[in-house]
């Protein structure tokens, strides 16, 4: 089993950036591959990016591709999303989620077992 923290949310203005980070304890982490989902007030949670366990093949939804970095360092047991020119489209609640020995094909949230709290990302425009 292993247990998800969040940060890194927060309020920016429309072209901005931030960085997300998701802690991992529990399981070694590198057994685990690292998913980020996103959730809008009154939508369904949606697939954002994935990384394998090793942290060369990553995935994107067509929504965030070229604008954000998924990243994962091991030895820190944690999960990057770097996102940059937000939107306010992109305001929801972001989380973190792994499966074990899972790989880049996951992009469902049914795929993962295991999930964070989520932290809150605003844009204004």
């Amino acid at each position: 089993q292993v247990q998800l923290v969040e940060s890194g949310g927060g309020l920016v203005q429309a072209g901005g950036s931030l960085r997300l980070s998701c802690a991992a304890s529990g399981r070694p982490f590198s057994t685990y591959a690292m998913g980020w989902f996103r959730q809008a007030p009154g939508k369904e949670r949606e697939f954002v990016a994935v990384i394998n366990w090793t942290g060369a093949n990553t995935y994107y939804a067509d929504s965030v591709k070229g604008r954000s970095t998924i990243s994962r360092d091991n030895t820190k047991n944690t999960v990057y999303l770097q996102m940059n020119s937000l939107q306010p489209e992109d305001t929801a609640v972001y989380y973190c989620a792994a499966r074990l020995f899972g790989d880049i094909r996951q992009v469902r949230a049914n795929d993962y077992a295991y999930w964070g709290q989520g932290t809150q990302v605003t844009v204004s425009s």
